[in-house]
């Protein structure tokens, strides 16, 4: 039994356990790993709060995820994710406090998901836990690519979530894991407003609005984030090491990056059908000045949608069942830091090196869940076929400015079945 450290500050343990079974086909060979499930990912957590007089409130979280086997890195060669030690065991996903007043909104200081966390995927129903309709990524696209020409898989490196805007995420969504100050508006009308300032040197900022109509329950938000002078975070190319990453030094006064994005959720309560829509922007007018794209016509914008549609209704006293559909599509410039080594399976010519140019990621799935109230427990399935499209440059030195050329990939094919539990 958890026992508090004072009698004046309150404390709950919550968490969650989300386990599966991740199976794969890349176009030649098929396995199965069994994985924690990174579109919520097991975690535990410490939270607590105080009342300062009849309208204010004092409060922390602290929260830690658990990954045993990560969902979005592994591949056909590591079966666990764990390249990177940060991509497996623990990790801090919240340490914050807050003060908050009733009328005035809250202001939370720490680490903590930004203003613009999730505004590209907001979700009313059961799939946010084992298949975010736009955080594709976290459903095995870890996986590295294979060639269509020649059947071999890539050995740079080169896996699906990386023809997604570099990083993975879509665009538009916001940053998690750095320090913040963030401010969070009262509820107006249904309407809320919150903005936040990284450590990492970005700003956001998001509306927000949750509401019922008659039969209907709505969610929806918008939101911009831009980053600042010495950005430190991976969205652009501006907040990469220049030195490393597109060899040379680039004198970067401003980052001249940005992204918009926004998403709905309706659920219509009577009948169970609903909708899901995100939709995001990125705009990274820096990648023109970097060494590796330096005059040349290179897209700087980085465009997604998806949407994902079905039923989720309470059809047994066990709890709600969910039946979906789904569609991604992904379509961007080549701002990436990616590079195509010589004697590559992707590599169009077998000599020289070669930079992203294009990518295009399609994605359609269908899936079914079960929740069981009593034990808070929820069972799921989920199909996905992602085909994707790659078109590099040749580098010239350092200077992507030779001949263009597709490299095709062969399609993937994923299916992930587990549960998650809470507690």
């Amino acid at each position: 039994m958890a026992h508090r450290g004072n009698d004046k500050v309150s404390l709950e343990v919550y968490g969650l356990v989300n386990q599966a079974l991740l199976g794969w086909y890349d176009g030649k060979e098929a396995d199965v790993y069994e994985v924690t499930n990174d579109n919520q990912r097991t975690r535990i957590g410490f939270k607590g709060k105080a009342k300062i007089g009849k309208a204010w409130e004092a409060g922390y979280r602290i929260e830690v995820g658990i990954r045993s086997a990560n969902s979005k890195r592994v591949n056909q060669l590591n079966f666990k994710g764990d390249d990177n030690p940060d991509d497996v065991g623990f990790d801090l996903r919240d340490a914050y406090w807050y003060l908050k007043e009733k009328h005035r909104g809250a202001v939370i200081v720490g680490i903590t998901n930004a203003a613009i966390d999730k505004i590209t995927e907001i979700n009313l129903t059961q799939t946010e836990s084992f298949a975010k309709y736009s955080d594709v990524e976290d459903t095995g696209l870890g996986m590295l690519l294979r060639s269509a020409v020649n059947g071999r898989l890539t050995d740079s490196g080169i896996s699906w979530r990386r023809l997604i805007g570099d990083s993975g995420d879509q665009p538009g969504e916001g940053e998690r894991g750095f320090n913040i100050v963030k401010y969070e508006s009262p509820a107006l009308h249904g309407f809320f407003l919150s903005a936040s300032l990284g450590a990492a040197e970005f700003w956001d900022v998001a509306l927000r609005y949750k509401g019922e109509f008659g039969d209907f329950k709505l969610e929806a938000g918008v939101g911009y984030l831009e980053l600042l002078e010495g950005a430190q975070i991976t969205v652009c190319a501006a907040a990469q090491d220049d030195e490393v990453l597109f060899g040379g030094i680039i004198e970067q006064e401003t980052s001249d990056c940005r992204s918009y994005g926004g998403s709905f959720s309706v659920l219509h309560e009577k009948s169970g059908l609903f909708l899901n829509f995100g939709t995001g922007l990125k705009v990274d007018d820096f990648i023109r000045d970097t060494t590796r794209f330096s005059g040349t016509d290179v897209d700087e914008e980085q465009f997604f949608w998806a949407a994902q549609g079905g039923i989720e209704k309470k059809f047994f006293d066990l709890g709600k069942t969910t039946i979906y559909g789904e569609y991604y599509n992904y379509d961007g410039g080549g701002g990436t830091r990616r590079t195509v080594r010589a004697g590559d399976a992707l590599n169009p010519t077998g000599v020289g090196n070669w930079a992203e140019w294009y990518t295009d990621v399609d994605l359609w799935g269908v899936g079914l869940a079960q929740g069981i109230d009593r034990a808070a427990m929820l069972l799921y399935l989920s199909y996905r076929h992602v085909e994707g499209e790659l078109q590099l440059r040749q580098l010239n030195g350092a200077v992507a400015n030779g001949p263009i050329a597709d490299a095709p990939i062969d399609d993937l094919d994923l299916l992930m079945t587990g549960a998650m539990i809470k507690f």
